[in-house]
């Protein structure tokens, strides 16, 4: 590189890269906990790959051979290349900051492809890779990110075994190439942006962008992953695939997802039962969900079956406000319970505590979703439902002592703040508010001009509501963790977009 003076030098993880001065490249460091996440990932996700390739390749014992003869299990290294390792496409690399700290913190690796369409930052990024010395695990590409995929696809024996979709904004358009191009078995990790459009204020953009209806909703962080889900999966039924989230996570100003591609046309004819129509009350935001069809099982066959809907009446049961309708969106469990024990357990151990500046947000957020009921699409928020009423601010700790004392299972979500997932129906929800407000009355005044509110309050609870003043049962995602973050600095979002025309390094927006 040329004086050092002319560019600017960033440290992260293992990682050092240096970008001209003045080409104006924004570094968001909150996105490290993305990069972070990223990495443990993958690094559990690549034991498990080495382990699946171990068995098959295993040949069938015979009945005089000895256990001793096993072949003992190789230990992944950081760093070296791996014959049996995964092989990793970054399709939209810039800087290529994601793809040397993959090479250099993630073990099992047989090959990286850091891909971009801009010669700028091809260039910067192979300064970049000699830098690091990662030479003999990174590889760049100069290739718009659809065609890099395609090539895999038509021109290869085999294909990625991992695809990072990291884009500005919407990768809906990568999509399709990336569920082609992956192995069987494959991982697939795509981050969203765009949550303006995925957060319902713009629904008719969200069709555009991903077939799916958003709506607002004090829900709509979740809603917006399970769109995302949605999209993928509909992707993945038209070539005979299915997708599985490993992990689904909300955090900041965008939404990262985690799903393993797997082929079976038969396990595809099963995805209408995992997606839901969504209706929202406009009154008391009320949701509830109607899957698209479902499976009964016998000892002989799987029988497929329509719904009859909708669900709900034509005016709201509690405040007799009319419906929105939205989705599809997933309906299944947001991740893989067995994998997040194990992601878990690998952020226990004192080299992940050395490695990860964000270990404590990531120990929170995903201690956190362990807790989380997986049975339980979307969630409240305390604040809407008192604010529907306009009524006294009620603490989530007397939510939940409510809903535990009345027999029923509640947690938060790692979404939002504040937030209630329960199994109880809506009207036990509602006869929490109603037995609040009989101790902490509306004024006269605030009722006025809500018919939400006056509807709601006119009934009698039905349910015996307890609040326990004592309740105040700590989880382990909050015992000096960081589970949801705060504005760190200025200028945190995510950026602006590159333009690959332009002479200057703009189309390096963001360090991946």
């Amino acid at each position: 590189m040329d004086s050092s003076s002319e560019f600017t030098e960033i440290c992260e993880g293992k990682a050092k890269i240096r970008v001209p001065g003045a080409s104006k490249v924004f570094y968001n460091p909150v996105q490290e906990f993305n990069r972070d996440l990223s990495i443990a990932v993958l690094s559990v996700f690549s034991e498990m790959h080495h382990c699946e390739k171990q068995k098959s390749r295993k040949r069938p014992r015979s009945p005089d051979r000895n256990d001793s003869s096993e072949v003992e299990p190789v230990k992944l290294e950081i760093g070296t290349q791996t014959e049996s390792g995964l092989e990793i496409l970054e399709a939209l690399a810039a800087t290529g900051l994601r793809a040397i700290r993959y090479a250099l913190e993630v073990p099992g690796i047989k090959q990286i492809y850091a891909n971009d369409i801009s010669k700028t930052a091809v260039k910067i990024m192979n300064q970049n890779i000699e830098e690091n010395n990662v030479q003999n695990l990174v590889t760049s590409t100069l290739y718009d990110a659809a065609h890099i995929m395609r090539k895999r696809q038509f021109e290869s024996e085999t294909k990625f075994d991992v695809v990072d979709l990291d884009p500005y904004g919407c990768p809906t358009n990568l999509l399709d190439p990336a569920v082609c191009c992956l192995a069987d078995n494959g991982l697939l990790l795509v981050t969203c942006t765009d949550m303006a459009v995925l957060a319902g204020n713009t629904p008719e953009s969200c069709y555009a962008k991903y077939g799916s209806i958003s709506l607002r909703s004090p829900a709509c962080h979740e809603m917006a992953l399970r769109i995302v889900l949605h999209t993928i999966t509909n992707v993945c039924t038209r070539y005979g695939r299915y997708m599985e989230p490993l992990l689904s996570i909300s955090a900041d100003f965008y939404i990262r997802v985690f799903v393993v591609i797997r082929t079976s046309p038969f396990m595809c004819k099963s995805m209408s039962s995992k997606i839901s129509t969504v209706y929202k009350c406009r009154g008391c935001n009320m949701t509830t969900l109607l899957p698209l069809g479902s499976i009964k099982s016998d000892s002989k066959n799987m029988k497929y079956n329509l719904l009859s809907g909708p669900p709900v009446d034509k005016k709201c049961e509690h405040c007799g406000f009319a419906h929105l309708v939205g989705g599809p969106i997933w309906s299944d469990p947001l991740y893989n319970a067995d994998f997040l024990d194990k992601l878990c357990n690998y952020l226990k151990n004192e080299e992940a505590e050395k490695k990860f500046n964000t270990i404590k947000r990531m120990r929170g957020m995903l201690g956190m979703m362990l807790e989380e009921l997986q049975d339980v699409p979307l969630y409240y928020t305390v604040a809407s439902l008192t604010n529907t009423v306009h009524c006294e601010a009620m603490p989530l700790r007397y939510v939940f002592s409510a809903l535990v004392s009345a027999g029923y299972r509640v947690s938060s979500s790692h979404c939002a703040q504040n937030s209630v997932k329960t199994d109880a129906p809506q009207f036990v929800v509602w006869d929490i508010i109603r037995t609040w407000v009989q101790t902490h009355p509306v004024t006269a005044k605030r009722l006025q001009n809500s018919d939400a509110a006056k509807t709601i309050l006119s009934k009698e609870p039905t349910t015996e509501i307890i609040f326990d003043k004592k309740y105040n049962t700590v989880p382990k995602s909050l015992q000096g963790l960081v589970r949801y973050q705060q504005n760190p600095a200025p200028y945190w979002g995510p950026g602006t977009k590159g333009n690959s025309k332009q002479k200057v390094i703009s189309a390096v927006t963001e360090c991946k």
